[in-house]
C-alpha cells in the first residue's frame, strides 16, 4: 500500500459503528459518525433509556473509540487491522459531566479529544494515549485531574461504547477525526523486516486468551498477587518474573510472550532481552499460583478465593461459575465471599421468578409450569445471612416503587371511606395491585392481594423466619403451610365466611417468597409431625457457612453500573410473557432425574427418592430463570450447567436439612446417622447371586420384610436382577 493511500484512509476512518452490541463493524467517517448522532430515533431510544426502560439499551449502535479497522469487520482483538493509541474512560458518578469537562478543558494531562455524557448520565471522555503509557496509567493520572474515580477495568482495543445523540456531547477536538502516527495497519513485513518486528498475531493463528482468558486479565490478577505493577527500580525484576511465570500458558514461545507481556515503557529490544532471559530457564510446567489464578479467572473470582471455592465444593457438592451467569445473577454476586455465593444466588431467585410471572414452559412430563420458587437461608446468628438481603434489597425496587403508589391509593381510599357521613356512600373499593407483601400478612389479606394480582404472582421477603412462626398461631401457621404448598404449582385456595369484615372468595395462588432464618427457627416450623406434608421438598434451602471461630470475611460493594445491570436483567424478565420451549433443558433435567433415581434405587433411599423429584422441579425453573435472562433464542451449555447445579444443591440440602425427619416417618432407623456418610450403595455391596438373606444382613435394621420385597421386585422389573430359583437372584449390568 503506498504512502499517500494510508493517509487518506487515516483522514477518512476514524473508527467503526456497528448496528449493536453483537454486529458487524464497518468502518466509518467522521461525517458517519455526526449523522447517527443525529437522527431523531436515537435520541428518542436514549430518552426512554434514562427514564428505566433499560431494555433498549441493548438495541443501540454502538461505536470503537480504540480501534479504526477490523479484519473482515469482526470485532475481536484479534482481528484489530487499525488500532489507535487512544483510551476511553467511563465515569460511573452520574451528573458530573459538565464539572469534569470544565476541570479538564482547564488542565487535563492528556490530550482530550471527546467529552460525552453517557446515556445513563455518567461520562465518556477520550484521551490519547501517549507512547509507553499505560492505560492504567492514564486512569491513575485522569482520577486526579477529575476527582472522580474512572472504571478501573483495562480496555483492550476492541471495546466498543454505545452511540449516544448529539446533544449529550460536550467536547470534541479535531483530531477526533483523524487517526494519529504509529497506527499503520498490521500489513505482513517483509523478509527483512521480519527479524526485530513484532509477530503478527494472525500469521501465527494466535488467539490473545488462554482457555477463553484474555491474557490481560491473567496478568492483572498476577500483579495483584504479586505486590502489584512494577515500581521505578524493580521493573525488570518483575518483568521476568512473569514472563517466566507466563510461558507455561504460551507454550514456552517468545513470540507469544512477546505478544502478551506488558512493556511498561521498555523497548522492543529490551522486552525482547527480558523474554530471551526468562525462555533460558529450565521449563517447569504451571506454578501453583499461576494455576490459582487460572483457575479462579475460568470461575470469574478472585484468585486467592479458590482454595475457598475448592473448600465450598467440597461441601456441598457444587462450585458456581461466576463468569457464565448472566445479566443480573452474574452482579448480584459482586462483592460477595465465595462461600455465600449459593445462598445469594437462592435469595435472589425467588424474585426473579416473581418478575417472570407471565411466562409459561413445558416441564419434562408435558405438564405447562409457572415459575413458582421459594427459598429459606439458614444459619446461625451473625452468620452475615444480611449479605442475601442486600442482594435482594436491589431486585425488589421496581416491585416496591409500583406497590408504593398502589398503596398511597389505598390509603386514600380507607381515608375517604372512615371520613364519610352516615349516610353517605362509600367509596368504590380501587382494588389497587399490591405484590410485595409482609411475610406474617394475615390470610384474609393475603386473599384479597391475590384476588387484586392480575394474574401477577407476589413476592415477600422475610429477614427472621421465627417472627413468622411466632406471629402465626397454631391455626394460621397450619393455613399458610396451605397456602405455601399450593403456590408452588398455582394450585386453587379460597376461604368463606359469612361476614363483610373478613376476604372470601377462591384463587390461583401465585405467590414467591425468601426467608431468612436461624437453624432453630427452621426445625420448629419443619417438625417431624409435619414434615411429610410436602412444603420441605418445595423449598429450596440454602446454608449459611459456618462462622465459628472464623476470620471476619471481606465483602465488595456493587457499582452504580452492577445495580444498573440487575435492574435491566428485572426488565428483561418483566417483558417476556407467554410459552417459553426449552427443549435442552427438559431434556437435562430429565436426565438429571433418572440419574439420582437409580442412586436411590440402588441404596434403597426413600429420602433421597422423595427429594429428587421436586429438586428436578426447581433446578428446571432456575434454568428458565438463567435462559430468559441470558437473553439467548436457544439454552447455552451454562444454562443447563447451571439448572443441574441448582438441582444438585436443591437435593444435598433437603436431605441434609429435613432427611432425618422424613426418613423417621418411613423407618425406625438406630442406625440413621450413618445413612447420610459417603456409603456404597447397597446394590453394589450385594454379591453377583445373592439372596433375601444378604439383602436383609444389609437392610434388615432399616427395612421391613414388606419393604425388601418391593425392592426386590422393582429391581426385577427395572431388569437390575433376574430370579435364578427360589428365593435367590443374579444381578445384571446396571448402565
Amino acid at each position: 500500500m503506498e504512502t499517500n493511500t494510508i493517509n487518506q484512509v487515516r483522514k477518512i476512518h476514524f473508527t467503526c459503528i456497528g448496528k449493536g452490541h453483537g454486529a458487524p463493524c464497518t468502518p466509518a467517517t467522521k461525517e458517519d459518525w455526526e449523522a447517527l448522532r443525529r437522527e431523531s430515533w436515537l435520541a428518542q431510544m436514549c430518552a426512554r433509556i434514562e427514564r428505566g426502560d433499560d431494555e433498549l439499551k441493548h438495541r443501540l449502535p454502538v461505536w470503537t473509540p480504540h480501534c479504526s479497522e477490523f479484519k473482515d469487520n469482526h470485532r475481536a482483538v484479534a482481528d484489530a487491522v487499525r488500532p489507535l493509541r487512544r483510551l476511553m474512560l467511563d465515569f460511573d458518578e452520574k451528573g458530573h459531566t459538565d464539572e469534569i469537562k470544565a476541570r479538564l478543558l482547564e488542565a487535563s494531562p492528556l490530550v482530550v479529544l471527546l467529552i460525552e455524557e453517557s446515556v445513563r448520565r455518567g461520562t465518556h471522555v477520550l484521551v490519547e494515549l501517549p507512547e509507553g503509557m499505560t492505560a492504567e496509567e492514564a486512569q491513575a493520572l485522569m482520577k486526579e485531574a477529575t476527582g472522580f474515580e474512572p472504571d478501573a477495568a483495562v480496555k483492550d482495543v476492541a471495546r466498543c461504547i454505545y452511540m449516544v445523540p448529539e446533544s449529550h456531547t460536550r467536547y470534541v477536538n479535531a483530531k477526533l477525526f483523524e487517526v494519529e502516527e504509529g497506527c499503520e495497519p498490521k500489513i505482513r513485513p517483509t523478509s527483512n523486516e521480519r527479524k526485530d518486528a513484532p509477530v503478527d498475531l494472525h500469521e501465527l493463528k494466535i488467539q490473545p486468551s488462554f482457555k477463553g482468558i484474555p491474557y490481560s486479565s491473567i496478568i492483572t490478577e498476577w500483579w495483584r498477587r504479586n505486590g502489584g505493577e512494577p515500581a521505578e527500580g524493580e521493573r525488570n525484576v518483575k518483568l521476568h518474573k512473569l514472563a517466566v511465570n507466563l510461558r507455561a500458558i504460551c507454550d514456552n514461545k517468545k513470540e507469544v510472550l512477546m505478544q502478551v507481556m506488558p512493556r511498561f515503557g521498555l523497548s522492543e529490544t529490551e522486552l525482547k532481552s527480558v523474554v530471551d532471559s526468562a525462555c533460558k530457564e529450565e521449563p517447569k510446567g504451571i506454578s501453583k499460583l499461576m494455576q490459582q489464578i487460572i483457575d479462579a479467572l475460568e470461575l470469574g473470582i478472585a484468585s486467592d478465593e479458590i482454595e475457598d471455592a475448592e473448600a465450598v465444593a467440597e461441601e456441598t457438592g457444587v462450585k458456581v461459575n461466576v463468569r457464565t451467569l448472566p445479566i443480573g445473577l452474574k452482579e448480584s454476586l459482586v462483592g460477595v465471599p465465595v462461600s455465600m455465593h449459593m445462598p445469594v444466588l437462592c435469595g435472589v431467585l425467588p424474585i426473579a421468578a416473581a418478575y417472570a410471572d407471565l411466562v409459561e414452559v413445558e416441564y419434562c412430563d408435558g405438564n405447562t409450569h409457572h415459575l413458582g420458587l421459594m427459598s429459606i437461608i439458614r444459619g446461625e446468628q451473625a452468620s452475615n445471612k444480611s449479605v442475601v438481603k442486600n442482594a435482594v434489597d436491589i431486585w425488589r425496587r421496581q416491585l416496591e416503587e409500583e406497590d408504593a403508589i398502589a398503596r398511597k391509593r389505598e390509603e386514600e381510599w380507607k381515608e375517604q371511606k372512615k371520613s364519610r357521613k352516615a349516610n353517605e356512600k362509600a367509596p368504590e373499593d380501587p382494588h389497587v395491585l399490591i405484590r410485595m407483601v409482609p411475610v406474617t400478612v394475615s390470610c384474609s389479606t393475603l386473599l384479597k392481594r391475590f384476588k387484586n394480582a392480575q394474574g401477577h404472582t407476589l413476592y415477600s421477603f422475610g429477614e427472621e423466619l421465627d417472627t413468622l412462626r411466632k406471629t402465626n398461631g397454631a391455626g394460621s401457621w397450619s393455613s399458610k403451610y396451605d397456602i405455601y404448598r399450593l403456590s408452588f404449582d398455582r394450585g386453587e385456595w379460597g376461604q368463606d365466611y359469612n361476614s363483610d369484615q373478613a376476604e372470601s372468595g377462591v384463587v390461583n395462588v401465585a405467590y414467591n417468597w425468601t426467608m431468612l432464618g436461624t437453624n432453630g427457627a427452621l426445625y420448629k416450623c419443619f417438625k417431624s409431625d409435619n414434615i411429610e406434608n410436602g412444603l420441605s421438598s418445595r423449598v429450596l434451602i440454602a446454608e449459611m457457612p459456618d462462622s465459628s471461630f472464623s476470620k471476619m470475611p471481606k465483602f465488595g460493594k456493587r457499582s452504580a453500573e452492577d445495580e444498573a445491570k440487575i435492574q435491566e436483567a428485572v426488565t428483561r424478565l418483566r417483558s417476556v410473557s407467554g410459552l417459553v420451549d426449552t427443549p435442552r433443558l427438559r431434556k437435562a433435567i430429565e436426565a438429571w432425574v433418572e440419574e439420582k433415581r437409580v442412586e436411590a434405587a440402588k441404596d434403597i433411599d426413600h429420602v433421597k427418592d422423595t427429594y429428587r423429584k421436586r429438586a428436578a422441579v426447581i433446578g428446571f425453573r432456575c434454568g428458565v430463570i438463567f435462559h430468559l435472562l441470558s437473553g439467548k433464542d436457544k439454552e447455552t451449555k451454562a444454562c443447563l450447567d447451571f439448572a443441574r447445579m441448582m438441582a444438585d444443591y436443591c437435593l444435598n440440602q433437603q436431605i441434609k436439612a429435613f432427611g432425618d425427619a422424613l426418613s423417621n416417618q418411613y423407618i425406625d432407623a438406630r442406625d440413621e446417622g450413618q445413612r447420610y456418610s459417603q456409603n456404597h450403595s447397597v446394590f453394589d455391596q450385594l454379591p453377583p447371586t445373592f439372596t433375601m438373606d444378604n439383602l436383609r444382613a444389609l437392610k434388615g435394621r432399616t427395612c421391613g420384610e414388606t419393604g425388601m420385597r418391593v425392592i426386590i421386585s422393582r429391581w426385577t422389573r427395572d431388569r437390575w436382577i433376574e430370579k435364578i430359583e427360589k428365593g435367590r437372584w443374579k444381578k445384571q449390568t446396571v448402565s
